[in-house]
């Protein structure tokens, strides 16, 4: 069952749609870079900064013109998104390859511009914000974090994608997390220096005035903090150190479902893992799995059968073969006597990974319950839905044959009242 058929489903039976949200590894990877952004101020301005930058030039078409000559046929400048966080990555990216044809297509702005405002905040823009070391350093750390997290959020969103794929991604994006955060700062760094040798400002961190205030005359020295922190350090520590932490605990806490996921079906992920299971193991998973699949007195498997029959697969697959469960599932239907397991296959392969195209299917209903269709009835408009949603397979539906049905079935209906 494809995430389509989901909300498909959600619509026609009035069910809320923010129940399938719960799952949705799209929307968790974009709270994750939504908590990432707010972890400490500099986050939070330098998505400011990034917008100010887009609002400069296209707020005529003069501005971007001189953007457009200063950049050529290079990427162009993206409005940040208020709702899809990952999606920033299009706005960062311009930026970020460009910051040296971007900046000097600010100052021409500051000298040809007549607004005094506008000329103000183009050449702050270029001085302060891209002539400022921290804020290259920043914009390469973004871009590599949100590069990364766009690149799952694509891959989970395509429509074959399975639980056990989607859980070993995440878990290979936490480990991104974890690896950057010991060696990702001093990459950043390095690259921003040489764009900063490049554009020509001084590839140092700004130190801030140092505060003097009076010594006590009982104040131990060693209980005074370390004022001789470079500023740097004090980037890594308060800037980057935060955001990435915040990463990799929000992708633990909101994948957590996952985990529950991968404790329940694990064991029937691959064939490897299923032969790879002693009896002892096997029986629990299968009980563990019907007691997961209860609902009141009633079940969808039987845990002994299941077992019965799983111990009996075993021996039936491919032992040079290591099969995903859309191929196992496959293997049971030819076979044809394995029911409870290919229940337990069934339900594993209708899990959501993401309702991106549920979504879209509930988008569909401001297109179908117009103002003039406000008497349309429930059956109708099921009707439709069910049509506009699953368009593709509408494609392949036969009209000559349903006219001709529908037309005999009248024409009985007639020599009926004759």
């Amino acid at each position: 069952m494809k995430g389509k058929n989901l909300g498909a489903q959600a619509l026609l039976l009035n069910i809320n749609p923010r129940a399938f949200y719960s799952a949705c590894g799209c929307h968790s990877l974009n709270l994750t870079v939504c908590d990432m952004a707010k972890t400490c101020g500099k986050a939070k301005d330098f998505f400011g900064i990034i917008q100010r930058i887009y609002t400069t030039f296209a707020n005529s078409t003069k501005k971007w013109k001189i953007l457009k000559d200063n950049i050529g046929d290079g990427l162009t400048l993206k409005s940040v998104s208020s709702t899809r966080w990952e999606s920033h990555i299009n706005s960062v990216k311009a930026i970020r390859f460009q910051i040296s044809d971007i900046r000097k297509a600010l100052l021409q702005v500051a000298d040809v511009d007549k607004d005094p405002k506008t000329s103000s905040e183009a050449k702050s823009l270029a001085n302060n914000e891209l002539g400022d070391f921290e804020f290259v350093v920043a914009i390469i750390i973004w871009y590599d974090i949100l590069a990364a997290v766009n690149l799952i959020s694509k891959d989970l969103q395509s429509k074959d994608m399975l639980i056990d794929v989607a859980i070993e991604k995440v878990q290979g994006l936490i480990t991104f997390f974890k690896g950057y955060r010991d060696t990702g700062f001093t990459t950043a760094v390095e690259i921003a220096r040489e764009i900063a040798l490049e554009i020509d400002i001084d590839p140092a961190f700004r130190k801030k005035r140092e505060i003097k205030r009076k010594k006590q005359f009982d104040e131990n020295p060693d209980d005074v903090l370390d004022a001789s922190q470079s500023a740097q350090e004090s980037f890594r520590i308060n800037y980057f150190l935060p955001v990435v932490d915040q990463a990799i605990a929000s992708l633990t806490t909101r994948f957590e479902q996952y985990k529950s996921y991968e404790k329940t079906f694990g064991f029937l992920f691959t064939s490897h893992a299923l032969n790879s299971l002693d009896d002892k193991n096997l029986r629990s998973s299968c009980s563990s799995l019907e007691t997961a699949l209860r609902s009141g007195d009633k079940s969808d498997i039987d845990g002994n059968d299941l077992y019965v029959e799983l111990k009996l697969l075993q021996d039936f697959i491919p032992k040079e073969k290591n099969m995903g469960p859309i191929d196992i599932l496959n293997f049971l239907k030819r076979l044809n006597c394995f029911p409870n397991a290919t229940i337990a296959y069934r339900i594993l392969l209708t899990i959501p990974v993401t309702v991106a195209l549920a979504e879209r299917s509930f988008s569909k209903l401001k297109l179908l319950k117009s103002y003039l269709r406000s008497t349309m009835t429930q059956e109708r408009l099921s009707g439709l839905t069910l049509i506009a949603i699953e368009n593709d397979i509408l494609e392949n539906v036969s009209y000559e044959e349903l006219i001709e049905e529908f037309i005999s079935r009248n024409a009985r209906r007639m020599s009926r009242f004759c």
